[in-house]
């Protein structure tokens, strides 16, 4: 997710390219932008988004699980070997998840094993808006959820997950134009 773009060109681009641009906002998941393209031209960043999150939504149950299972583990195994996206290490970095001492990691490892085993599938978090100790509040709150509940907190977590991504692929100008922010580089 190195190369920004418009949305412009994601409006006017081919279809290949259009999910090439994409795919790395969705984990693992490119067939969420090949989901959309139909729809385009799309008017803002926010329209393509909420496109975007329609499609996984739209998901019947145990297709949503299995797209959600599909995410890493907060401070997984995976996380301290580095296999994630790149996307997700940087997010998990900004908590320094993978680099946890042997009390904490067992902690969070114990959390991860007693909500998969609750749900079916990894604790999702927008972990960029969390502390460690928020994240971790947010855990235990989280596993007395009912299933119905916690499938609906976690795809409202993974929309926050992915328009943090898109937010830095594709600029929203209008936003900028209307509010006068920079865009962060």
């Amino acid at each position: 997710m190195t190369t920004r773009s418009t949305l412009q060109h994601l409006n006017t681009c081919a279809p290949e390219v259009f999910c090439a641009t994409l795919a790395d906002i969705w984990e693992h998941a490119p067939w969420v932008a090949h989901g959309v393209i139909d729809q385009r031209p799309f008017a803002t960043v926010d329209a393509l988004h909420a496109a975007m999150v329609d499609v996984v939504a739209a998901l019947d149950e145990p297709a949503r699980v299995a797209f959600y299972a599909g995410h890493p583990e907060l401070a997984g195994d995976d996380a301290r070997r580095g296999l994630m996206t790149d996307a997700s290490i940087a997010e998990q970095g900004t908590l320094s998840l993978a680099r946890l001492d042997t009390v904490d990691a067992e902690r969070w490892s114990a959390l991860n094993r007693a909500y998969r085993a609750r749900f079916g599938f990894p604790f999702i978090l927008c972990i960029r808006r969390h502390t460690r100790e928020s994240a971790l509040q947010a855990f235990e709150q989280r596993l007395a959820h009912d299933r119905t509940t916690e499938l609906v907190t976690t795809l409202g977590e993974i929309a926050a997950i992915t328009r943090l991504r898109l937010d830095h692929l594709v600029p929203d100008v209008s936003h900028v134009a209307c509010h006068g922010e920079s865009i962060p580089s």
